[in-house]
């Protein structure tokens, strides 16, 4: 997964730039990102504060970890079973 060269923090900051009167296109210019990211951040972290982010951040990665696991666990499962049907 690539990487973003902004934080949650500068995110967070952009859009409440945004918020304080600059108009979208001279937010991106400024910053020097694209339409669509803009909006696409809008969509994510509007009305966030830093703390909400990071929690949000957090949440993201823990339920990361849980699919993974429930995935291995399956896995587990449709091998043992077809094991189990080899055998008998």
């Amino acid at each position: 997964m690539k990487r973003s060269r902004f934080t949650e923090e500068q995110i967070i900051r952009i859009l409440k730039e945004h918020q304080a009167g600059l108009s979208a296109a001279d937010t991106c210019r400024k910053h020097g990102i694209s339409d669509a990211t803009f909006y696409k951040w809008r969509s994510k972290y509007g009305g966030l504060e830093v703390s909400d982010a990071r929690k949000l951040k957090g949440l993201e990665d823990e339920n990361r970890k849980l699919k993974k696991l429930l995935a291995e666990s399956m896995m587990d499962n449709a091998t043992l079973k077809e094991m189990l049907t080899k055998n008998f």
